[in-house]
């Protein structure tokens, strides 16, 4: 299966972040992610499954990686670990900086604009935290 017979998985917005967070994933150190399930919600669509893949698309809207799922849990904010923390490839040196980044992300401009008002982020906000690894580079080459 290439990348156009799979769904697309954007991270972020297109730019720097997404950028980031492309290349964190290419390089080895981000092997989870974390969305907020009112985003699934508002979108209609359904939480991801362990096994699924996905093709994670660069800034361009280019596929630059497909990743396979092998854990999806959706879960309060503050059940987030270090562990977990650390695993999203961003930098964060324990789950305090992950939460301050992701509350942030979550209350965006961007985020407040797609759902049509600002949502509401505590210790009992349900995410949908997965863990992924990489199946196949882009058609670059890439590692």
């Amino acid at each position: 299966m290439g990348h156009d017979d799979l769904p697309s998985l954007e991270l972020a917005f297109p730019g720097p972040e997404r950028d980031r967070g492309v290349a964190a994933i290419l390089d080895g150190s981000k092997t989870a992610l974390t969305g907020l399930l009112e985003i699934y919600e508002h979108a209609g669509e359904a939480v991801p499954a362990a096994g699924e893949r996905f093709s994670v698309l660069d800034s361009e809207g280019r596929p630059a990686v497909t990743i396979e799922l092998v854990d999806v849990r959706v879960v309060p904010m503050k059940e987030i670990d270090d562990d977990f923390a650390r695993a999203e490839g961003r930098g964060y040196r324990d789950v305090a900086e992950w939460r301050a980044a992701h509350e942030e992300f979550f209350r965006s401009e961007g985020v407040s604009a797609f759902l049509g008002r600002t949502p509401v982020v505590g210790d009992d906000t349900l995410v949908v935290a997965e863990r992924f690894r990489v199946v196949a580079p882009d058609s670059s080459g890439r590692p």
